[in-house]
């Protein structure tokens, strides 16, 4: 697929026309991660909006004693790095890839020469933030008032509503991420441990089934219920 119909796929550029979309393209760099690898940290300069085209990446808050909590994990043609760009302030996160992963990568001055000339796209970020610190309140709210067993079934369910794969035969859905432990951990705001016992009680609810860094939903009412959703 060609970089400008890629653009028009993403929901920050879907009202580019073709010009402005072609012209747009053309400011495009490819960066290419392994897995595992940082794209940058908290604090770095912010300098470049990044577009996912594939793969998958991280988005870490790290603290001063080693634990680290992940408010999102962005796959194909999400958007992330833009509010280093409005503010001009050094980046609140870092940013890793879960896996080999292809993004595309816009400079500060072509992202705000696009805004300015587009209303539509300054909503569209607009929205975007704002829906992004809904999901930060609500992550907050989980850790002050939900139990560490329906925090973990949240994120299990919104993992497979996102990332689910149904699987033909028996119409389970894995979901399409490697996840270690440690990740779960950091997106539940717990430690490993924790997510190891309760993990660990859902398969012998059968509602999961693990293997190696992958988890199929057995039970995805069940989960629901589960996280009092």
């Amino acid at each position: 697929m060609k970089p400008e119909e890629f653009l028009r796929g993403v929901h920050l550029f879907q009202s580019l026309s073709t010009e402005d979309s072609q012209r747009l393209a053309a400011s495009l760099r490819r960066r290419s991660l392994k897995k595992g690898e940082v794209l940058f940290r908290k604090g770095d300069e912010g300098s470049t909006l990044y577009i996912v085209r594939s793969g998958s990446v991280r988005i870490v808050l790290p603290s001063s004693t080693g634990e680290e909590v992940t408010p999102a994990i962005l796959s194909e043609k999400d958007f992330f790095g833009e509010m280093a760009l409005l503010d001009g302030m050094p980046r609140s996160a870092d940013a890793v890839a879960m896996e080999p992963s292809e993004l595309y990568a816009l400079n500060r001055e072509d992202f705000l020469s696009f805004l300015k000339n587009n209303e539509q796209a300054i909503k569209s970020i607009f929205s975007f933030l704002s829906m992004r610190l809904r999901k930060t309140d609500d992550l907050l709210e989980d850790v002050c008032f939900l139990t560490i067993s329906t925090r973990l079934a949240r994120r299990l369910v919104d993992l497979a509503e996102n990332y689910g794969r149904t699987d033909e035969n028996d119409h389970t859905l894995h979901i399409d991420l490697r996840l270690t432990q440690k990740d779960l951990a950091s997106m539940v705001g717990v430690t490993r441990e924790s997510i190891n016992k309760e993990l660990r009680v859902l398969r012998e609810k059968n509602l999961v089934s693990t293997k190696g860094n992958m988890i199929q939903i057995l039970n995805l009412e069940r989960l629901k219920k589960r996280a009092h959703l």
